[in-house]
């Protein structure tokens, strides 16, 4: 059992760590305001973890203006989906009790 526990990657067990990933995996990117209303979280909370992600390499950032307005959208980056379907495999284990 506790080493099915060593397999959780520790980055990930916050939810909206989780659910920003979760969301990575499944769109090809994603905009801050997407993600902010998604995960219903404040600017500063989604901020955070989002620059949490960034500095383990498991997203990318990029940074354009659409008129005089800026536009932030996410990537998750192959080391990220590499961490994050480990993460639900022990997930997985620990549930199948293996």
């Amino acid at each position: 059992m506790k080493e099915l526990l060593n397999n959780l990657n520790k980055l990930l067990e916050n939810r909206v760590r989780l659910g920003i990933m979760s969301a990575l995996v499944v769109n090809k990117s994603i905009d801050f305001n997407t993600l902010k209303d998604l995960l219903d979280v404040t600017d500063g909370n989604l901020a955070s973890h989002l620059k949490s992600l960034e500095k383990h390499d498991f997203l990318e950032v990029r940074k354009q203006f659409i008129g005089r307005k800026p536009h932030t959208t996410y990537i998750i980056t192959n080391h990220g989906k590499t961490v994050f379907n480990q993460h639900l495999d022990a997930l997985e284990q620990l549930i199948k009790g293996k």
